[in-house]
């Protein structure tokens, strides 16, 4: 009962977890090149992430599904957040970033055929209503250039490629193991791709460090390590389902911390897109496949 409450209540605080990490990224940016900035938080998560997986005696994978989660990793972490880091400092706002995002669940489902799972035409009917609520609200914000859009999707790409690609060949990982292997294998190539840009610099440093303590503690460690505890449990079309409610929450969060105006249009995109959170809220029928053995308990 205990559990199963735990894992309704994780919903509403990882959409509200994973939207603050656009609100950091938008401050951090304003401080440091986009490339620094990922390389710093990674080089910092990695180390903090390990000590605790080495801590709880997680299980590390081996062979075949270590480098399974390696890939996993570079997509969900290089590609996703160097593209969206990179869009903030094109000067995109986070709420148009969040947006773009909020289409997680409809590549996802796109590929949800790789993983053993099918789609349901209610969730098809819901991922086409966020989709047009998420184009309204972008469109609506059409002052940032080309490039930055297409930065965007870049990173949508990651995060959807990613998550498809773990669910399919490592969900039965530990969640804490890969984590920490995640921003492991990232950081060094954050470091090289920072240090090939030429842009190495802190122009505020107490901005600089806040917005980087928030993202290591709570989006590279809190939010990844309960998105990974989620995808062994639901399929991955359900958890890609809370993409839907994040840009509402960060439209919400830009306006109330960073001053970020929301449009009437962009406000009625969001409304469209959070009626196909609805439409798509039902769990998908599943092929017969082996369940994931639970996460070992921290000893």
């Amino acid at each position: 009962m205990q559990s199963r409450f735990a894992m309704v209540a994780a919903q509403p605080l990882f959409v509200v977890l994973w939207s603050s990490a656009f609100i950091a990224g938008v401050i951090g940016v304003g401080a440091a090149p986009p490339l620094l900035v990922l390389f710093a938080r990674f080089a910092i998560a990695a180390v903090l992430l390990t000590a605790y997986a080495l801590a709880v005696r997680v299980t590390w994978p081996r062979g075949s599904r270590l480098r399974h989660v390696l890939v996993a990793g570079l997509s969900m972490q290089v590609v996703q957040f160097g593209a969206f880091y990179t869009a903030m400092a094109e000067h995109v706002p986070a709420a148009v970033i969040a947006l773009v995002q909020g289409l997680n669940p409809v590549v996802i489902a796109l590929l949800a055929g790789l993983i053993g799972e099918t789609v349901t035409r209610r969730q098809w009917l819901g991922f086409g209503i966020g989709g047009i609520g998420v184009t309204l609200a972008v469109v609506d914000s059409s002052h940032f250039s080309l490039t930055g859009l297409l930065l965007c999707v870049v990173g949508l790409l990651g995060l959807s490629v990613g998550t498809v690609y773990q669910k399919r060949f490592v969900a039965a990982v530990d969640p804490r193991a890969s984590t920490a292997l995640h921003v492991m294998v990232s950081a060094p190539i954050a470091g090289v791709l920072a240090l090939l840009s030429g842009q190495v610099y802190v122009s505020d440093m107490s901005r600089f460090a806040g917005a980087l303590t928030w993202m290591v503690l709570i989006n590279s460690m809190a939010a990844f390590l309960l998105l990974n505890a989620m995808l062994r449990r639901w399929d991955a079309t359900r958890v890609g389902k809370l993409f839907f409610a994040t840009p509402a929450v960060t439209a919400l969060l830009a306006w109330l911390l960073i001053d970020q105006p929301v449009r009437l249009t962009t406000v009625a995109g969001l409304g469209i897109g959070l009626v196909g959170l609805v439409f798509a809220a039902r769990t998908p029928a599943r092929r017969a496949v082996e369940a994931p053995p639970p996460v070992p308990a921290a000893r």
